[in-house]
């Protein structure tokens, strides 16, 4: 806890320079001398998630001049993983994390910012804001933009969400619908702005601040359109004020036990595999040692069960479904004999009084937020898996995996690329009983470990979401579902055993007992290991640092010098 506020940062006459600027930007004596809070606005009109931050925005300016201090706004960039998807500007995604969490601690720094107020919603801002955050050790809070609301049903009962239309695509590949309806699709399956609708990353990473303590109880599933929307902003304006009044820090809240307390609160709600990429790069940031944070995951893998049914784990129930439920303050309740409930927050209480303090105006469902007694599933949202294919690690979704595909054995058929294998579903050359292998899309080989999105779309659109499988030492998105396995350490790039993987070896995915084997003897890896050349490909400008600098996925994707 750092010392409270006493007077304005740029009062004394050693900064009257910097006073003078101020002043040039209409702010007064009286302004300077409250507690300047920053708001990082990620408000982009290429992202539905973000599209919206402005309004917001005011908001906390207006909560944090309400509250005693002097709001200064500043914008940081955002990347949309479903605008950059499906062609070569993936490979940015990831890297544009490492740039968030670089920009905001060089504007806060460099301006001598009492506390911060960030505002995002997508997948890479809102880790990269938490990085920041971690790194930079003052009052921060973050404030998330809420998710879109359902789009008209297709394929079922569930609502159509922003991924039914690769869904759809695939249907239209193998002549289940036309093109009219693929194109009807495309209108009705994202009716508003926000960040997409299911339990993919950028809502389990809202959730996942919460969880940590640094967003108000109840504000991470609160949708984008929601009045609770707007009354959350104008609060987390003047929570950062009283943040800085009474010297409560980032680096208070983000401590190791509540670091394994939103481990616990990802693997009950089912939350994206690239919470773990994300969860290692924060905890890189304090300090913590990744082997340790691993085993954090291994732990919770093995004992925390699914109590969250929100699309992909579900096809009826999307991130509305799971606000009105009662939201984390309701699945906290519901893990309180598992938490660390003494744990700090932004509000000045701990995680065990805001959870009983945060009430629900809706009636709980029960069909979407159960008990630790009566679980969905007995195994936790995600799964670390070990084996001879993955000796550093990799990362599955038990959650998204239909029962009868949790143990598959099939034959190896083998990409370099994501273009590659999609080239083939399209071509329906993807048969049941395959293993699909996509490699050299890791951190280094891609480079920017891409999502796995469009092929893992295509085989459930083709309707092979439950005869096939596909592993990568890329990443997926938090919405696909199928038997699938990513973040295998170490990466073909970095000579993984996943580089010798050939057409019609024998893989194994055991996700119940958490093992990825390749049936292939000691001997023959050996002789493929010494036929191995790898060669990294060309590419410029900022992917080209990030390939040199950035860690394997199993420590977070991190770059280091």
């Amino acid at each position: 806890m750092q010392k409270k506020f006493e007077s304005g940062t740029f009062l004394p006459d050693s900064l009257i320079s910097c006073r003078t600027l101020y002043k040039a930007n209409g702010f007064s004596n009286d302004d300077m001398s409250r507690p300047i809070i920053g708001v990082c606005n990620s408000f982009t009109d290429i992202v539905p998630g973000h599209r919206h931050l402005k309004e917001l925005a005011e908001q906390v300016k207006y909560g944090v001049y309400r509250a005693g201090g002097t709001p200064v706004e500043f914008g940081c960039i955002a990347v949309c993983d479903g605008v950059c998807t499906t062609h070569s500007g993936a490979r940015y995604s990831l890297p544009s994390r490492e740039l968030v969490a670089d920009s905001i601690e060089t504007m806060a720094r460099a301006h001598r910012l009492d506390g911060l107020v960030l505002i995002g919603s997508c997948d890479k801002t809102v880790p990269g804001m938490l990085m920041a955050a971690a790194r930079l050790d003052i009052p921060c809070i973050f404030l998330a933009g809420g998710c879109m609301l359902g789009g008209q049903a297709f394929g079922g009962k569930r609502k159509s969400d922003s991924t039914s239309i690769e869904e759809a695509y695939g249907m239209y590949q193998v002549g289940k619908i036309d093109h009219d309806v693929l194109e009807d699709i495309t209108e009705l399956c994202c009716p508003t702005v926000g960040s997409c609708q299911h339990m993919a990353t950028a809502n389990s990473m809202c959730c996942m601040a919460e969880a940590l303590g640094l967003s108000l109880p109840g504000s991470a599933a609160i949708p984008a359109v929601y009045n609770d929307r707007i009354r959350a902003a104008l609060l987390s304006g003047e929570t950062a004020v009283h943040m800085v009044l009474n010297g409560i820090t980032s680096r208070d809240i983000l401590t190791p036990e509540a670091i394994r307390n939103a481990i616990m609160v990802l693997m009950a709600t089912g939350g994206s595999t690239n919470c773990v990429i994300h969860t290692l790069a924060i905890a890189h940031e304090i300090g913590l040692d990744s082997k340790t944070v691993m085993g954090w995951f291994e732990e919770y893998g093995n004992n925390i069960p699914l109590i969250c049914r929100i699309n992909p784990a579900s096809k009826e129930f999307d991130a509305e479904d799971f606000y009105k439920a009662g939201g984390i303050p309701e699945v906290q309740r519901q893990m309180k004999p598992l938490l660390y409930n003494d744990c700090m927050t932004v509000t000045g209480k701990t995680i065990g009084e805001n959870a009983v303090a945060c009430r629900s105006l809706y009636p709980k469902n029960p069909e979407v937020i159960t008990s630790l007694e009566k679980p969905f599933s007995t195994l936790a949202g995600l799964a670390i898996m070990h084996g001879n294919l993955a000796p550093d690690t990799a990362v599955a979704k038990p959650a998204a995996v239909a029962e009868e595909v949790r143990h598959f054995i099939g034959k190896a058929i083998c990409f370099d690329s994501e273009d590659a294998v999609s080239d083939a579903i399209a071509k329906q050359l993807i048969k049941p009983g395959h293993v699909v292998v996509v490699r050299y899309e890791g951190p280094k080989g891609a480079p920017g470990m891409p999502e796995m999105f469009k092929p893992m779309k295509l085989l459930y659109g083709q309707g092979l979401n439950k005869c096939t499988a596909l592993i990568t030492d890329g990443r997926f998105s938090g919405t696909n579902n199928g038997c699938f396995v990513g973040h295998i350490s170490p990466e073909a790039a970095a000579g993984g055993p996943i580089a010798l993987i050939e057409d019609g070896d024998e893989i194994e995915i055991d996700i119940p007992n958490k093992k990825l084997e390749l049936h292939v003897s000691d001997e023959e890896l050996a002789r493929r290991r010494a036929a191995f050349r790898y060669e990294p490909k060309q590419v410029d400008g900022y992917l080209k640092r990030y390939a040199l600098h950035a860690r394997s996925a199993d420590q977070g994707g991190v770059i280091v010098d």
